[in-house]
């Protein structure tokens, strides 16, 4: 948090967030992104709701924050977004279609309970269900985390102990999928484990969790954040020349989301300087 602090002070991007449903806990949090620095924030979405709550920052009035946030990204008048209360299905897809990409990949930067962060992958729910896809999302996520100056431990998960082979070709599939993808990643140079289901001892060794698919990785995030004390920063989405930071609808907390968002613009700057 540290190294993604100081990347956007030392930035202070240009970022939009969408705002739907906008509330005094959401408006503030934004502004708290803005008051100390870390990024030059707009927010996007129906302005006479948003002035109804109140807030002295910069809008650009829309009732569709969804098709706005892709098209700021796309043309380069902001340097990065952040999908705020803006609706999952909507955002993502124009910002395929503005930015002419054929699949979204994302990982989740998270915190447990006692602070201990890590990231997570995959988190959509339509993300990592072939084994190509899976390898391909670990090697983007992999990149990504060296950027940020950390050197990636993985911990495949799977749906069950070895113990429990022959008792479901589900469980049966996933511990085949998690060995031979454990072991691909290390053929690759990639430090990698195979951990099961034990998601508690990943978490000791690990600073990269990988999910069995994107269903239960979205359901581990959920379960950590809003019932299980930790916190959601927000979950990137892995490209290199536009920067775009996902997040949950429910929490209401976007000061972090906004800060890893200056921090990558920070990273694709110093990137195309080299």
């Amino acid at each position: 948090m540290d190294v993604v602090r100081k990347r956007a002070l030392s930035n202070t991007a240009k970022v939009a967030i969408g705002v739907r449903d906008p509330t005094p806990k959401m408006i503030s949090s934004i502004e708290k992104a803005h008051d100390e620095g870390y990024a030059h924030v707009i927010l996007v979405g129906d302005k006479q709701e948003i002035d109804a709550v109140g807030t002295s920052l910069e809008i650009i009035n829309t009732h569709e924050p969804e098709l706005v946030l892709g098209d700021l990204l796309a043309s380069g008048s902001v340097d990065a977004a952040v999908r705020g209360t803006a609706k999952a299905s909507g955002t993502l897809s124009h910002l395929k279609d503005v930015l002419k990409i054929d699949r979204l990949h994302r990982m989740a930067f998270l915190l447990t309970s006692e602070g201990v962060p890590f990231f997570l992958a995959p988190v959509g729910i339509d993300e990592g269900n072939n084994l190509s896809d899976k390898i391909t999302l670990v090697k983007l996520g992999v990149e990504h985390m060296r950027r940020f100056g950390v050197e990636p431990v993985v911990g495949v998960l799977s749906g069950g102990r070895m113990g429990d082979l022959g008792r479901h070709e589900n469980i049966d599939r996933t511990l085949a999928d998690a060995d031979f993808l454990a072991s691909r990643l290390r053929e690759n140079g990639i430090c990698a484990k195979h951990y099961t289901i034990l998601i508690e001892d990943a978490i000791k060794e690990a600073n990269f969790i990988f999910a069995p698919d994107g269903i239960t990785g979205n359901l581990i995030f959920r379960t950590l954040v809003f019932l299980g004390g930790g916190d959601g920063i927000g979950a990137p989405v892995l490209m290199d020349d536009h920067v775009f930071v996902d997040t949950s609808r429910v929490g209401g907390h976007y000061t972090k989301a906004i800060m890893i968002a200056s921090a990558l613009v920070d990273m694709k700057n110093e990137r195309n300087r080299s």
